[in-house]
C-alpha cells in the first residue's frame, strides 16, 4: 500500500483516481508520495522513502527541484490543467483594464443611499468612460498552454493579436489561431501593442522583463497584464510608470505591499486557478501522473527528471533506477544483473541535464540482494522494485 500526504486541500475527485493501492497519511514523514498546491517546501526535510511530489498546478517555485532530484525524488506538475481558468481571468483583466468597471461599481456603493441615484448616474457615468478592446493590438509574450488560449480568445473578440515565443511547441503552434501574428522579438510587442500580457516561466531571461527600459519603448497609455509570475515585472519601475501615466493600467494576480499601493492597478489575490473546475482538473492530472509513476515507473510531466514511457511490464519484474547522468551507468546495471544470472528483457533510459532514469524489465523476481547491488553503484540515487 502506497501512503500519500496532501500538504494542501486536493480535490477528492482527483484523489479518487489514485485507486485502491494508495492510502492517505497525516504524517508527511512516512509518505511515499506528496501532493501539493501552494505550500512552501524549501525548508522541508524529505525521507528516503519519498518517491514523488505532484504539484496540482503549473508553477513549482514552492518546491526545491534540485534538492529533490539529488535524492531521486521525481517532481511532477500539471501543465494546461488550469489553463482555461487563467485565460478567463486574463480576459476579465483585459475588460477591467479598458473599461472603468471597478470605478463604476464603487460609485454605486458610495451613492446607494441617494434616492435620486439613477438620475445622478446619468450625470456621473462619463467619468467612468473607457475604451473598447475590439481592433486594439494585444501582445502575448509566451505561447504555452495559457498564452495560446488567451491569444485565440482575444482574436475572437476582434483584437489584433501579436504573439512572441521562440520556444513555442509544435502542438501549441497548431492550436494557435491563424489570425495571430507571430513576431520574433519581444521588443516588437513592447513598441507596437496597446495591451501587453505576459505568460512565460520565470527564467533569467524573463525576470523583470517589464522594466524601466522596456516600458520606455511602449506606447503612452499602454495596459499591462501579469497573471503569470510576479517577478516578471519590476514593480518599482511599474509604480513610476503608473504615476506618470505612461502605463494607464496594471492588471496583476499578485497582491503584495507594492501592488496594493500602486495607482491605476487592479491586483487580485492569485485567483488565476481558483475555480472548482481548475482545482479538480489539476488534481485529476496529478493523480494520474503519480499512479503511472508508482505502478509502472513511467514519468509524465516531470520538471526535474526526463519523460519516460516504458509501458506496462510484461516480464517477471520491473526495476526503476533514478541516477546521475554520467558515463557507464547502463553498463554497470547490466553487469550487476549478469553477475546475478538475471536476464534483462527490456531496458529504457532517458536523461535530462544532470539526472537520468532507467527502467529495466527482467526475467526473474528481484530480491534484496539485487537491489543492494544496484544501490552500491556510484551515481545511483534511488532504486525501486515495481513488481
Amino acid at each position: 500500500m502506497i501512503k500519500y500526504n496532501c500538504l494542501n486541500n486536493i480535490s477528492a475527485t482527483g484523489l479518487a483516481g489514485l485507486g485502491d493501492n494508495f492510502t492517505a497519511t497525516e504524517n508527511v514523514d512516512e509518505a511515499q508520495v506528496i501532493l501539493v498546491r501552494s505550500a512552501a517546501m524549501h525548508d522541508m526535510e524529505f525521507s528516503d522513502d519519498l518517491l514523488a511530489i505532484a504539484r496540482a498546478g503549473a508553477g513549482v517555485n514552492n518546491i526545491p527541484l534540485d534538492k529533490c532530484a539529488e535524492k531521486g525524488i521525481v517532481v511532477f506538475n500539471t501543465p494546461g490543467a488550469n489553463a482555461n481558468a487563467v485565460k478567463e481571468l486574463v480576459i476579465a483583466g483585459l475588460l477591467l483594464g479598458s473599461r472603468d468597471i471597478v470605478g463604476g461599481v464603487k460609485w454605486g456603493e458610495e451613492n446607494k443611499d441617494d434616492e435620486n441615484v439613477a438620475k445622478a448616474a446619468e450625470k456621473s457615468k462619463k467619468q467612468f468612460a473607457g475604451h473598447e478592446i475590439k481592433g486594439k493590438k494585444l501582445g502575448v509574450i509566451g505561447l504555452g498552454a495559457i498564452g495560446v488560449l488567451v491569444a485565440n480568445a482575444a482574436s475572437a473578440l476582434g483584437m489584433q493579436v501579436y504573439g512572441c515565443d521562440p520556444f513555442i511547441s509544435v502542438e501549441n503552434a497548431w492550436k494557435l489561431d491563424h489570425k495571430v501574428n507571430l513576431v520574433k522579438e519581444r521588443t516588437d510587442i513592447f513598441k507596437n501593442c496597446d495591451y501587453i500580457t505576459v505568460h512565460t516561466p520565470l527564467l533569467d531571461d524573463t525576470r523583470k522583463m517589464i522594466n524601466a527600459e522596456t516600458i520606455g519603448m511602449m506606447k503612452d497609455g499602454v495596459v499591462i497584464l501579469n497573471y503569470a509570475r510576479d517577478l516578471l515585472v519590476d514593480e518599482e519601475a511599474m509604480a513610476d510608470a503608473l504615476a506618470s501615466g505612461k502605463v494607464a493600467k496594471y492588471m496583476t494576480d499578485f497582491v503584495n505591499p507594492n501592488t496594493v499601493r500602486m495607482v491605476n492597478t487592479i491586483a487580485t489575490p492569485h485567483l488565476g486557478a481558483s475555480t472548482e473546475e481548475s482545482e479538480e482538473n489539476c488534481a485529476v492530472m496529478a493523480a494520474r501522473e503519480i499512479k503511472e509513476f508508482v505502478e509502472n515507473g513511467n514519468i509524465i510531466n516531470s520538471v526535474n527528471y526526463p519523460a519516460l514511457d516504458a509501458g506496462v511490464c510484461r516480464t517477471d519484474a520491473r526495476i526503476s533506477i533514478m541516477h546521475k547522468n554520467i558515463p557507464n551507468m547502463l553498463s554497470q546495471f547490466t553487469s550487476a544483473f549478469a553477475s546475478l544470472n538475471v536476464n534483462i528483457e527490456n531496458m529504457y533510459n532517458k536523461s535530462r541535464g544532470d539526472y537520468a532514469c532507467s527502467v529495466l524489465d527482467v526475467c526473474a523476481k528481484v530480491d534484496e540482494n539485487t537491489v543492494k547491488a544496484i544501490e552500491a553503484i556510484d551515481g545511483v540515487l534511488k532504486v525501486r522494485v515495481i513488481q
